[in-house]
């Protein structure tokens, strides 16, 4: 499926319906160039789960956590991350038997750590300075 966001608030908008329909425990693996709207579609992910904390990017965290809503939300970033070891450093398993709704920005940067289910998310800019979603 695709979908075209003309701004970040139809990028929340894709991101909200998404989740609607997801299983509770799922991976997203988001996947895209900087500035491609991976965070906003992130934001949409928490506000169709009914999250109202402020979802901020995670590249120096490397994880958030949000809970609150109908299942909790782990919003990684892999951007800052060189070996796949230090997905052992930062508890990666253990977020991913949580039972909550796990969005990876930059998730193509170790695909055999993901699980084979995971929805890989496509983020790409246009010439319009509008993003194609895909997934």
């Amino acid at each position: 499926m695709r979908r075209i966001s003309n701004n970040p608030e139809e990028t929340r908008l894709i991101g909200s319906e998404i989740i609607r329909d997801t299983p509770t425990v799922t991976v997203l693996s988001l996947i895209g160039d900087l500035g491609s709207g991976k965070t906003e579609f992130v934001k949409g992910l928490a506000l169709g789960l009914g999250i109202d904390a402020e979802v901020t990017s995670p590249t120096f965290t490397i994880i958030h956590e949000y809970r609150g809503g109908r299942y909790p939300l782990f919003h990684m970033d892999f951007y800052r991350l060189l070996e796949e070891r230090e997905l052992e450093e930062i508890g990666f398993d253990g977020y991913l038997r949580a039972g909550g709704i796990c969005a990876i920005e930059w998730g193509d940067k170790f695909p055999s750590r993901l699980p084979r289910d995971a929805i890989k998310v496509s983020f790409r800019m246009n010439d319009d300075d509008t993003r194609e979603i895909a997934w």
